[in-house]
């Protein structure tokens, strides 16, 4: 790929003729929008393996379902720490490899390494069900989490930092499509190497060899899509930058405010988004966390770990992760066709769809309609993962944007947090049933596409 086409500000022609009446940045070519969302593959192939086979990982290793909500708790709230300090270093970071590429270069292979890590935490010889093994596993997942965060978080600031509101649709449906693409492969390939003659099941508190084959490959090809982006994408300098944003370049180089005084000052819509992040990422999380188990009970008739049913489900619900990956891989197509002022829209629409989705996959008995279901759940986790940043950096000015969706980042943690606490009260009061905490989490989900009403785009 040329220089000239990876940096827009090259040819002074270009600019000119290409300028949007809704920003002074330029249109980028589709090659540019391609390269710099490429390696979202490798990045949500980690979400997509952490978020379909933690549950069946960590209950396999001997973790009690009524502490499952545990293994949530870290991750967030490392998230809520490092992303806001990842955005606001990275606002600050100019250098010849670019301004977000370097947090890329330091978190991929240190994400890929502890995608190694935990698929074998059943292999040291720590002990069904005891406390090293317990802590083991914690501790990987929160690294997984939080590595795979501080890959995603340079994509989205370079669709902050680079793309106009024009293409701004365009772009971040591209994020999503590479990102689905790279969880359909992930949540197939259990299934698809038990189906290659590969064992399934494992001794008692280890992990079958299907599950750690397909960690293994999804840390090869993160390292693999990473390195693509990073060859092929070149950043704006700050004078670019600076004009393209129209910022006074002195201001860009002074002192940055902290934190807590850009939290002081947010936009509306930040607060009024995060409201709606609330309600539902404790749907997704009640999701991700019962699903499994639901399932294993309601269709396999089974609610030991260790039985083929209950590692039948845990593919089954790989089969579905990856069906809904293709759902929202076709629904960002459609997506990326709409109107820029139909957002409001489209983000509730998406989450009922997720809504129906849970309920259904709660309390269905046949298998097949659970995969059906998961279609609508594709379009409300596409939705849920695109359209409140596109509302929030539609709102923003391009100063401090990266500490701003680090900061937004943590109207992601907090629901994970509260939500998991909460689990431990609510999953008693639900007779300690997976499939009533998935029910729990449908009527949060309804909560948060009701309460899109309130969002005010651009403000």
């Amino acid at each position: 790929m040329s220089k000239n086409t990876m940096n827009p500000s090259v040819d002074s022609k270009e600019k000119v003729e290409t300028t949007t009446v809704d920003s002074s940045m330029p249109d980028l070519s589709m090659q540019t929008i391609l390269a710099m969302t490429f390696g979202c593959i490798g990045v949500n192939m980690a979400f997509t393996l952490q978020g379909s086979q933690m549950s069946r990982i960590t209950q396999t290793i001997g973790v009690n379902p009524n502490s499952l909500g545990f293994f949530f708790l870290l991750p967030p709230l490392l998230g809520m720490v490092v992303q806001p300090l990842l955005g606001k270093y990275s606002d600050k970071t100019w250098t010849r490899f670019g301004r977000r590429i370097p947090y890329l270069l330091f978190g991929a292979p240190i994400a890929a390494i502890v995608m190694v890590m935990l698929p074998f935490t059943g292999s040291f010889g720590f002990g069904y069900g005891s406390i090293t093994a317990l802590v083991y596993a914690a501790v990987a997942i929160a690294l997984m989490d939080l590595f795979s965060n501080v890959c995603l978080a340079p994509y989205r600031m370079m669709a902050g930092d680079m793309v106009n509101n024009k293409q701004k649709n365009l772009a971040w449906s591209w994020q999503q499509i590479f990102s689905y693409a790279g969880g359909i492969l992930a949540a197939l390939l259990p299934y698809l190497l038990t189906m290659g003659g590969m064992s399934n099941t494992a001794a008692k508190g280890q992990v079958p060899n299907t599950v750690i084959w397909a960690y293994l490959i999804g840390a090869a090809i993160l390292l693999l899509t990473t390195f693509v982006t990073v060859l092929k994408v070149k950043e704006y300098d700050p004078e670019t930058y600076a004009k393209y944003h129209e910022i006074d370049l002195k201001k860009q180089h002074a002192k940055t405010p902290s934190l807590w005084q850009l939290t002081k000052t947010a936009p509306k819509s930040f607060w009024e988004l995060a409201v709606v992040q609330l309600f539902s990422w404790i749907g997704i999380m009640y999701t991700w966390t019962y699903a499994t188990g639901a399932m294993a009970k309601n269709i396999w008739n089974t609610t030991d770990p260790m039985s083929a049913g209950f590692q039948a489900a845990g593919n089954w619900y790989g089969v579905m992760t990856a069906f809904y990956s293709v759902a929202a891989l076709l629904w960002g197509f459609v997506y990326a066709k709409t109107k820029p002022n139909q957002r409001k829209f489209w983000y509730s629409f998406g989450l009922f769809a997720n809504a129906i989705s849970i309920i259904i996959t709660a309390t269905t008995g046949n298998k097949w309609i659970a995969l059906a279901a998961f279609a609508l759940y594709g379009i409300g986790n596409f939705t849920i993962n695109t359209l409140p940043f596109t509302l929030l950096t539609s709102s923003l000015n391009g100063q401090n944007e990266g500490s701003y969706l680090g900061l937004f980042n943590i109207a992601i943690c907090l629901p994970q947090i509260f939500g998991s606490l909460l689990s431990f009260i609510i999953f008693p009061m639900m007779g300690n049933s997976q499939s009533m905490m998935m029910i729990v989490g449908f009527v949060s989900m309804v909560i948060g596409a009701i309460s899109v009403v309130i969002v005010h785009e651009g403000k």
